[in-house]
């Protein structure tokens, strides 16, 4: 494993136990070169997940996007990036439970409209007008009045 910080190949584990999620393992590592320490975490490889897009096209699943659209959405409120973070493994936990090969992102982004609703209400209906694509303030209003539970 290299060193984020000089780039260098040895490293050694100093710490290892499972993550809070029980699916990885937590590794604490320190570089014997800048004597600094990082931590890693250990996944089962799993088989690629595909995501059918809203217009049929077919892309690897990554990561990394949902957690863009959560950073956005929860930018400026209370949330702290453990939170989201949590969050995210909820999500890709429940997708890869499902056990497809392939996904529409609507399903994922369904999955995340309901895991951020837990989290922060503002994130949530800023989530909710990228992804439903509201076109007007109506449309908009209908989304507040469900989350109010005044529909």
């Amino acid at each position: 494993m290299k060193c984020p910080y000089c780039g260098d190949d040895n490293t050694r584990v100093i710490d290892s136990r499972p993550a809070d999620d029980n699916s990885s393992i937590r590794r604490r590592r320190q570089c014997d070169v800048c004597g600094k320490r990082f931590t890693t975490y250990e996944k089962v490889e799993t088989l690629p997940l595909i995501v059918i897009k809203k217009d049929k096209n077919r892309e690897a699943y990554d990561r990394s996007k949902i957690e863009a659209g959560l950073v956005k959405s929860c930018h400026k409120r209370p949330v702290s990036l453990a939170q989201i973070e949590k969050c995210l493994d909820e999500i890709e936990n429940e997708i890869f439970n499902m056990e497809v090969r392939e996904i529409e992102s609507t399903r994922i982004g369904e999955i995340v409209m309901d895991k951020i609703k837990e989290l922060d209400a503002v994130a949530y209906v800023r989530f909710a007008s990228v992804y439903r694509e509201f076109k007007d303030v109506e449309t908009f209003m209908d989304e507040l009045k469900k989350l109010l539970g005044n529909n």
